[in-house]
Order: C-alpha cells, then sequence, then structure tokens
C-alpha cells in the first residue's frame, strides 16, 4: 500500500464511527490483561482510540485511561458513549501528553496506521521507564472452515494482511513497533493470541465488515457487490443462515517493555 492509499485508508472511518461503535468488536479480556501485566503502574494511554472500544474495556479492568484520537466523529462517539473518560483530539505522531506520564501505550486496531518514525520517539516520551506498548488486533479464526470459507468470499478489501492468525502473526513479527525511540531503547518483542468471539445474525456480520477500511474505501457498485457474495454464502450455511451464532475469533497481542 503506497503512502496515498494507506492515509485514504486510515481516514476512511470517520465515515462510518456511529457503525463502527455498534458493530466492531471488543477485545478478549484476558488479551488486555496480558497486554498490561508488565506495566509499572495503571495509568494507561489508548492511542488511535476509535469510538472507544478498547478505551472501555481498559477502564472495566480498572486502569486510568486517557484516549487520544485524531478523527474528530470518531472522537465525537467515543466521547458520546464513555462520558467519564479524558479523551483528547491528537495523534500517535502528536501525542497531546507530558513526558513520562504513562505507564502503558496501547493500540486496538490501529497500530499499523502509525508512523512509526515519528511515532516511536513520541509513545517513548510518554511512557515512563519500564512503561509497555502492546498492539492489539481481532482476528477471525480461519481454522474454522465456515470462517476460511468467509475470508476466501471477502477478499482482500475486508479481511486484510492482519485479520487472520497466521497473517497477523507474519505481519507483526517485526513491523509496528518502534525502531528507535530516541535515547530510549525498547526490549524484544512478545505476540500472544487468546480465544475471543463476537455473537453476529448475518446481517450484523456483514454490517461490521462493511465497516473495514477497504470496504469504506471501495467504489460503491464494487463494495454493494462484494457484500452481496457475502450475504450469499452467510444466507448458504447451516452456521449462519438463522439466527444469531459466534463467530470464532482470537484477540492477537504484540507487546513491547521500554528498557
Amino acid at each position: 500500500m503506497d503512502e496515498d492509499e494507506q492515509l485514504s485508508h486510515a481516514s476512511s472511518f470517520g465515515t462510518a464511527a456511529v457503525a463502527y461503535a455498534e458493530h466492531r468488536p471488543d477485545y478478549a479480556r484476558a488479551a488486555v490483561r496480558w497486554a498490561l501485566e508488565a506495566a509499572p503502574g495503571p495509568r494507561v494511554l489508548d492511542l488511535g482510540a476509535g469510538t472507544g472500544k478498547l478505551t472501555a474495556t481498559l477502564a472495566e479492568l480498572g486502569a486510568e485511561v486517557v484516549a487520544v484520537e485524531p478523527d474528530p466523529a470518531m472522537l465525537a462517539e467515543l466521547r458520546r458513549s464513555l462520558p467519564g473518560v479524558r479523551a483528547l483530539a491528537g495523534s500517535a505522531e502528536a501525542i497531546p501528553l507530558p513526558d513520562g506520564s504513562v505507564d502503558a501505550v496501547v493500540a486496538g486496531n490501529a497500530m499499523h496506521w502509525f508512523d512509526m518514525a515519528v511515532a516511536g520517539p513520541e509513545i517513548a516520551r510518554v511512557l515512563a521507564p519500564g512503561g509497555v506498548l502492546a498492539g492489539l488486533w481481532n482476528l477471525m479464526d480461519d481454522r474454522v472452515e465456515w470462517v476460511a470459507g468467509l475470508a476466501r468470499v471477502s477478499g482482500s478489501a475486508a479481511v486484510g494482511p492482519r485479520d487472520t492468525p497466521a497473517s497477523w502473526r507474519a505481519e507483526t513479527a517485526a513491523m509496528h513497533l518502534p525502531r528507535t525511540g530516541g535515547s530510549a531503547r525498547f526490549g524484544s518483542p512478545e505476540q500472544a493470541e487468546f480465544p475471543h468471539g463476537q455473537r453476529r445474525t448475518a446481517d450484523s456480520l456483514v454490517a461490521t465488515i462493511a465497516t473495514r477500511a477497504g470496504m469504506l474505501v471501495m467504489p460503491d457498485r464494487e463494495r454493494e457487490a462484494t457484500l452481496g457474495r457475502i450475504r450469499a454464502f452467510l444466507a448458504s450455511g447451516p452456521e449462519t443462515a438463522r439466527g444469531e451464532f459466534t463467530l470464532p475469533m482470537l484477540t492477537g497481542v504484540l507487546r513491547v517493555r521500554r528498557l
């Protein structure tokens, strides 16, 4: 993906902020706990917080959380749904917090949008010594046969390079983390995966897939054709044709510690 295409995808979510808030899944609590277990304190920055999917879980687990989000529509939805959370306009490349002010920086399905050449030193700046940086991604568990079929039918615009376990492991193994933090150094990265799931119907799963960046930037006719194929696939499967079902998922975590 070139720089212009990356920017187009990254800035597309605000057009679907309400749908994103309604349909995107939260994150496995065990994954969030693991992301934070080595943090030296409770102060957590949710960076690229979107509509607050990860923010809400952090708050429920007792973190002293502040959310930072660049898109005005996403930030407005976050503030509406989580009025008790401190939520600021800002980005990974320009974090509106003082030096050493947080014990952990986390990002839910967002770290791959960061320009780490700029964001890396900024993240290191706001992290206290020994602080943790962790990215979390929700993955479709394509080890389940019907989920693998859904991924094939959906195509790359709906199921990207970090959306299934094997591709996520490969994509994040050496990417999306700071190579330098100015004078700060980071330890060796760690990956872990945690079972998760989302209750869906065929219609609500189609609505979820429609909030993905590749779908949001797709021409209308192509998007409707893709969503039509997905609807037909879900209508044809015994697991998904009638009523509610659980979409098998994993929450993958990539974490690293500031030394």
